[in-house]
């Protein structure tokens, strides 16, 4: 089982990224696959979650409005569509994978992509 993050970068503060998380070893659809992003000396916060199977999306306070999860079952892919960015979301965005579909616990994580939001 393998997750690879990619799409991060350096943006300016009210532009857009579009990260993506794929996925090998295993067919996602089955599964909720959550983004979180873990920034220097905070604690890592969860982002966003899809359940594709169910067709359910959950988003953090922080992000509702301006980020959208989304998955393409076919390319085994999970995409995280981030606008309106602020220096705030800057952070290491790592996807995970959820065998429960419960967006709560997640068996299998990424190693990241880096986020940078300039003012």
């Amino acid at each position: 089982v393998q997750l690879v993050e990619s799409g991060g970068g350096l943006v300016q503060a009210g532009g857009s990224l579009r990260l993506s998380c794929a996925a090998s070893g295993f067919t996602f659809d089955g599964y909720a696959i959550g983004w979180f992003r873990q920034a220097p000396g905070k604690e890592r916060e969860g982002v966003s979650c899809i359940i594709p199977n169910y067709n359910r999306t959950y988003y953090g306070d922080s992000v509702k409005g301006r980020f959208t999860i989304s998955s393409d079952n076919a390319k085994n892919t999970v995409y995280l569509q981030m606008n309106s960015l602020k220096p705030e979301d800057t952070a290491v965005y790592l996807c995970a994978a959820d065998f429960r579909r419960s967006c709560r616990s997640y068996d299998y994580w990424g190693q990241g992509t880096q986020v940078t939001v300039s003012s």
